[in-house]
């Protein structure tokens, strides 16, 4: 059973869709603890699937190093096997990626390696961009630069404005990312971490339990965008 922590700051959207993927018997993968960096509405998502949770407020430690040796107790505590950001708006420090490394994910919106950081859909449609969409990567100490581990593409409409495109991204984001973990817990994903350098084995199979609007698609490797 995949152990996994998920770590948020806001509503919890994609918790959301984690919640109903993991609860599946078909899964062999359970979310033991979210973590939130504030009070975030996402924590009664949680709560209400009977999920532990906790509050580590960044604003009540002194620096980065004080909230991140909290959050690592936390995690200890859980002993959880992947860490999966979920809109956790918190850069980690290069000190916790490589503690962590191979072992904390991240749902970015955008296909990376274009558009990091913030503001991807309004950057996309400034930029005149044909297509737009989502990307699971690694988590290395470079801000949204790790090993990209599967993405879904979005066509961007002439009518599109940000509300429109970040809704359609949404809805790819909440298929990839159970894909993700199920993919992780049936073995069809290794990370492999040697001296500091990883690498992404793939193998193919199915992909355990149900996710909406995958019917047809719930194979690994997922095609390319």
């Amino acid at each position: 059973m995949l152990r996994l922590a998920v770590l948020i700051s806001g509503r919890g959207s994609n918790l959301q869709s984690l919640i109903a993927y993991t609860a599946q018997n078909a899964v062999p993968a359970q979310i033991v603890t979210v973590l939130a960096d504030k009070p975030a509405a996402g924590l009664a998502l949680a709560e209400a699937a009977g999920i532990e949770t906790k509050i580590i407020d960044r604003s009540l430690y002194p620096d980065r190093q004080a909230f991140e040796d909290h959050l690592i107790l936390a995690l200890e505590d859980a002993k959880v096997d992947m860490i999966c950001l979920a809109g956790f708006m918190r850069i980690l420090s290069p000190d916790f990626c490589r503690r962590y490394l191979g072992k904390i994910i991240n749902i970015h919106p955008s296909l990376l390696p274009n558009y990091k950081g913030l503001n991807t859909h309004q950057r996309a449609l400034v930029d005149g961009a044909k297509h737009h969409g989502c990307s699971v990567h690694i988590v290395t100490p470079a801000l949204d630069d790790g090993p990209i581990i599967a993405q879904h593409k979005v066509e961007i409409k002439a009518a599109d404005d940000q509300n429109s495109l970040s809704a359609r991204v949404l809805t790819e984001e909440h298929k990839i990312y159970p894909a993700v973990i199920g993919a992780l817990a049936a073995h069809l994903i290794t990370i492999q971490t040697d001296q500091g350098q990883l690498r992404l084995d793939h193998a193919s199979g199915p992909i355990p339990g149900y996710i909406p609007g995958m019917e047809h698609h719930m194979q690994w490797p997922m095609p390319a965008p």
